[in-house]
Formats: C-alpha cells, sequence, structure tokens
C-alpha cells in the first residue's frame, strides 16, 4: 500500500486518535506505532513493519549506531488496533516524543503514516526544497 494525503485530527484526553479511512485500509486492523525521525511517530502495517525489522535484523551489531537505532525503534514499537470509532490509544510515551496534545496531523508517507503535532508539521516544508531536490538530482534521482 502506497500512503498519501494529508488529515487533521485530535487526540482525545484518554490519549485516543481517529485513523482516517484511507490509512485504516492500508495499515489493517493490527498495526505497529513507533518512534519517527524528525519529532513525529510511524505507523507501518505489520508487512511494512517486518520489512524494518529485516533491515534492523541486517544491521551490524558490531557497531554502536546501529544498536542505537534498533534500540530507537524496537524500544518505541507498540501494537495498535482500533476501537469501534476508528481510534487507536497512543501510549503517553509516544505522543510525549511526538509532542501530540490536541491538534494532529496524519501524512502519507509511503510506506508508512506519519503522525505529526499540526504545529511542528505546519513548520516542517523546507524553505530550501528547491536545493534539495537539486541535490537528489545528484544522486541520480529525478522527479
Amino acid at each position: 500500500m502506497l500512503f498519501m494525503g494529508e488529515y487533521s485530527h485530535t487526540i482525545d484526553a484518554k490519549g485516543r486518535l481517529i485513523v482516517p479511512a484511507k490509512f485504516r485500509e492500508g495499515l489493517g486492523e493490527h498495526f505497529v506505532v513507533t518512534k519517527g525521525l524528525d519529532g513525529c511517530l510511524y505507523a507501518y502495517s505489520d508487512e511494512a513493519w517486518e520489512e524494518l525489522v529485516a533491515k534492523l535484523k541486517a544491521l551490524p551489531q558490531s557497531r554502536r549506531d546501529s544498536r542505537r537505532i534498533i534500540r530507537y525503534f524496537m524500544a518505541g514499537a507498540t501494537d495498535a488496533e482500533y476501537d469501534k470509532q476508528g481510534r487507536i490509544l497512543l501510549p503517553a510515551s509516544l505522543r510525549k516524543h511526538a509532542n501530540l496534545t490536541k491538534e494532529v496531523t496524519l501524512v502519507g508517507a509511503g510506506n508508512r503514516v506519519e503522525i505529526w503535532d499540526t504545529a511542528l508539521w505546519n513548520e516542517e516544508e523546507p524553505d530550501n526544497i528547491e536545493e534539495m531536490a537539486e541535490s537528489l538530482g545528484e544522486l541520480g534521482f529525478d522527479f
């Protein structure tokens, strides 16, 4: 499943978040939420999570940065399932990591859904997107 799009929602006082129906379809009945990079959370379908875990297992355990990145993603991971209203419960530790208090933006990011504090998401678009595109072009990436 290719996740795309942007949806705004709120987290209730108990830490529950409605996941848009379009994302629920791709994530499946059971999925994994973990700490993400850049101050957000990542949500992976079970299949995409297994692919990430396989990549993490392949990292050289003798390298400290490998061990740290494995811990980062694995220790922060939690199983997620929907209630009857299509909500998931985000543990306090994950809400704290992503500074999720009320206004939340869910973003399709290819193989995963990203969960952002809306204010942080609104700051995320870089001023130098053209420069970034040029540097990717130097690596052989073309839009």
